[in-house]
Formats: C-alpha cells, sequence, structure tokens
C-alpha cells in the first residue's frame, strides 16, 4: 500500500540518535510523503531543517496549546517569518486541548485565533489538535465554534484556499456529529493509532462517513503507537497499521487507498508532485 504519514514530529528528542534512519525505513515502508509540525518556534525551525536535509518531506510551523501561555509577540512575530517560507507549507499544529490544561482556556483560545488569521493571510492549510477530557466535548464545541467566527466555512473561503480544504483535524478523537461538522466546513480528518485507544471507539464510525479526497492517515510519532508496533516509540513506518484499519473500516481495496491517501495529501498541502 502506498502510504502517507501526514502528522509526525521527527525534530523530537526520541529522534536525536537516528532521523535519518527512521526516515529511510519509513521510505523502505512505503511511506511517500511525510509533514513534520512544529509545536512552539525552536521545533517549527527545527522541521524546517529536516526539509532542508530530506527535500521529500514536508514542514509546517505553529504553537501548540499546551504552550499558548508561553508565547508572547516576540515569537508571533517569528511565526509570521516562517509561515512566509515556501518550505512551510501548513499552520500548526494549534487547536484547543481541555484535557490536560497546560496553558489556560482563554491563552488556548487567543493562540488559535492568531493562527486561523495567519492560516487565511498566507492560504496555508491548518493543522489542528483537538482534545477534551474523558466524556466531554467543549473542546471540540468551542474549536467549531472558533472556526466559524473565523471565517471558515463561509463564502469567501475558496477565494483563500481554492478546492483545497482549510485544514485538517489532526489524529482525530471526538463523536461523529463533531467530525460532520467539521466535513460541512471544508476540513480534512485524519486517523492515527489514537483510534484503537479505549474511549475512541467513535473514530471508527466517523472513517466511513469521510470523503476520500479528505482522508488521511499519521502516526503522531513518537507518540500514540498502533497495535502491533513498538511501544517504547512510534515511527513513520508504522503509519502502515493504521492505513490497513482505515481501509478494511471503509471495505477499500488497499491499492486504491494508497492511491487516494498520495491524491488527498498532495491536493491539501498544494503539491505538484
Amino acid at each position: 500500500m502506498r502510504l502517507v504519514d501526514s502528522h509526525c514530529h521527527l525534530q523530537a528528542g526520541r529522534f536525536d540518535d537516528d532521523a535519518d534512519a527512521v526516515i529511510a525505513a519509513a521510505r523502505r515502508a512505503g511511506v511517500e510523503r511525510l509533514l513534520v509540525p512544529g509545536w512552539n518556534i525552536a521545533s517549527s525551525e527545527q522541521a524546517r531543517e529536516l526539509v532542508e536535509r530530506h527535500a521529500w518531506i514536508d514542514a509546517a510551523a505553529g504553537i501548540h496549546p499546551h504552550d499558548a501561555e508561553k508565547v508572547g509577540e516576540g515569537a508571533y512575530a517569528r511565526l509570521e517569518e516562517l509561515a512566509a517560507d515556501p518550505r512551510i507549507v501548513a499552520i500548526g499544529e494549534t487547536g484547543l486541548d481541555y484535557d490536560r490544561l497546560f496553558s489556560p482556556a482563554e491563552a488556548q483560545l487567543a493562540n488559535l485565533r492568531r493562527h486561523l488569521q495567519l492560516s487565511l493571510s498566507t492560504g496555508k492549510p491548518l493543522i489542528l489538535h483537538c482534545r477534551s477530557a474523558a466524556g466531554r466535548r467543549d473542546a471540540q464545541d468551542a474549536l467549531l465554534d472558533e472556526l466559524r467566527r473565523g471565517g471558515f466555512g463561509g463564502p469567501g473561503l475558496p477565494a483563500v484556499f481554492g478546492s483545497r480544504p482549510p485544514g485538517v483535524l489532526h489524529s482525530f478523537s471526538g463523536p461523529a456529529d463533531y467530525a460532520g461538522a467539521a466535513l460541512d466546513l471544508g476540513f480534512a480528518i485524519s486517523i492515527s493509532g489514537l483510534a484503537f485507544r479505549r474511549g475512541e471507539a467513535a473514530t471508527a464510525e466517523v472513517v466511513p462517513l469521510v470523503p476520500a479526497d479528505r482522508l488521511l492517515v499519521e502516526t503522531d510519532a513518537p507518540f500514540l503507537a498502533p497495535p502491533g508496533a513498538p511501544r517504547r516509540r512510534n515511527e513513520p513506518e508504522w503509519v502502515r497499521i493504521t492505513a490497513e484499519w482505515v481501509a478494511d473500516r471503509r471495505g477499500d481495496d488497499s491499492t486504491v487507498f494508497g492511491r487516494r491517501l498520495i491524491a488527498a495529501y498532495d491536493h491539501l498541502f498544494a503539491h505538484g508532485r
């Protein structure tokens, strides 16, 4: 099966000693597209450096909700500089995390709004993280509200993004109606190893609902290893496990599914490959 890993933190410390070997293993496993998002300014710059060493990899720049309280105007000015770089293909990872609340909700919302504005001004899609505490959906509802208020899903969006999705809900988590609302706003959805965890059963319901041209898979490495992958550290090559699970839930032929994955990735991130 042809594969993409649409979200992988190869610049994380757990890859310091062997990132190039991990990338080579991903290629041998069939991964043809790989995106490395930042979670703060330093990691966004490191993602761009990876692209300079490996031309087939893509990078994104953003500030994670966990870091929202830690950044000031200087960081946002630098983020705008990074976003203008053609090697940066997306804005994020950003979003809302009301599960762990490493930053207060208001700081997360303010951070998210800066990213929404940056996405609209650059025409580069968002990479959105969204988690609520177990049994809740407050982060998902707040994210949808902010997207609508920011103009996403509105009539002016095609002038910015054309026919492309304005972003992707990465490592999807939430109920089926949340997925439906995000799809109505034009967003893509990416499935990770989180789908196999307790409390995430709704993802199996969501997978068949997503249009093929807006469906991606990812590892979120080094986190969220799927069943059958080494627990010590997730790696891009193990995206195969999640991709096979998604294809099976959709009843898709693996060859067709892999071809559609490549096409969906290239369309979202505006590749002319």
